[in-house]
């Protein structure tokens, strides 16, 4: 009997209906259930063929157990050690390199020493930054967050240089990200699935929490829903994510992605409304009824995204036949959003189009 286990803290709605969907379609040889963890070992493995990861970014105990599950044969979803590697301001440097759109971002250094380091420790560092440079890049208004965070954690909207410095000499111990502000037209999340499946949500992170999915207006046009399901595609697998969610500002008819490393997104059914969430756990418990059949004791079953096979292989990025389509691409849409500002990350709301089902 192959296992499917679910991972999870205190959320409730979406572990405990995919367990239950799983378990309707009553496949042979496959069971779901809540993961049980008594001891860990060294190269011990946990029993289960398929893991569901949504708590470890929380509990670094579960990352370790999920990693030691990994190596003794387990699908991990998602791959926990790229998933330790990976941060939004790499994310950003591998969309460009993608020819998918981003807000202009640069990284910032804490504001406070990390604990164990002194001045000494960032003798590389020149300080004073060269905060003009900086600012005339992003440009005012702009948005802070953090370079790994999420959950709009100590998220800033900035209006200018005074208020930068008056936002920042609070974060702490925190690397921030500061991105130029996207005036959207239209705003989109959508829920990628085992590198496939796609969900676009019409989605308005200005609206109240429970309102942010209730969008009236229909998307501008088909062949905008089409570019975004080829960016959500693209972006997620060169991650190697099999469960993300990647987020859309439409400025002047551009998708910017805003958002794409949530490999542990929101799916509570009060927060994406029942079609959506009748959508994720269906599309999830097939994914991972999938992933328990192609499961084999003794080798990697973990999906690692196109950046690292390249990198293995020893091989470029992109194809050189599409490097140059793509760069081109990139060009143009650069200078088409250049003179505007960026959204601060915001969840999509629930349209009623999705480019699949």
């Amino acid at each position: 009997m192959k296992k499917i286990g679910i991972l999870f803290g205190q959320e409730r709605s979406f572990p405990e209906a995919v367990i239950e969907r799983i378990n309707q379609k009553a496949e042979k040889g496959i069971t779901a259930e809540a993961v049980k963890i008594d001891k860990i070992f060294q190269n011990e493995p946990l029993d289960y063929a398929v893991i569901i990861d949504r708590i470890s970014q929380d509990v670094p105990f579960y990352r370790a157990s999920l990693k030691n599950a990994a190596i003794t044969g387990t699908a991990v979803i998602n791959n926990p050690f790229w998933w330790s590697a990976d941060e939004k301001f790499f994310n950003n440097a591998l969309a460009e390199q993608i020819g998918v759109p981003v807000p202009k971002t640069a990284l910032i250094p804490s504001r406070e020493h990390p604990t164990g380091t002194t001045g000494d420790s960032f003798s590389n560092l020149t300080m004073p930054l060269n905060w003009d440079a900086i600012f005339e890049y992003t440009g005012f208004p702009a948005y802070m967050k953090p370079y790994d965070g999420g959950g709009w954690r100590d998220v800033y909207k900035l209006h200018d240089k005074e208020d930068f410095f008056d936002k920042h000499s609070g974060t702490q111990q925190l690397v921030m990200l500061l991105q130029e502000e996207i005036i959207f037209d239209e705003y989109f999340r959508c829920y990628c699935i085992g590198g496939k499946h796609v969900r676009i949500m019409q989605y308005d992170p200005r609206n109240p929490h429970h309102l942010r999915y209730a969008v009236d207006k229909a998307p501008s046009s088909e062949k905008l829903l089409k570019t975004v399901e080829e960016y959500t595609l693209k972006l997620c697998n060169y991650l190697g994510y099999d469960f993300n969610t990647v987020e859309f500002a439409v400025r002047d008819g551009i998708p910017i992605a805003i958002d794409f490393c949530n490999p542990a997104p929101d799916a509570d059914i009060k927060s994406v409304g029942q079609e959506n969430f009748d959508w994720v756990v269906e599309t999830t418990a097939n994914y991972a009824i999938e992933r328990a059949k192609a499961q084999k004791d003794g080798q990697d079953n973990l999906t690692w995204g196109e950046y690292i096979k390249s990198s293995v292989a020893g091989k470029p990025l992109m194809a050189k036949a599409s490097t140059s389509k793509s760069t081109a691409k990139l060009e143009a849409t650069k200078k088409a959003v250049a003179p505007k500002a960026t959204a601060e990350k915001a969840p999509a709301k629930p349209k009623k189009a999705s480019t699949k089902k």
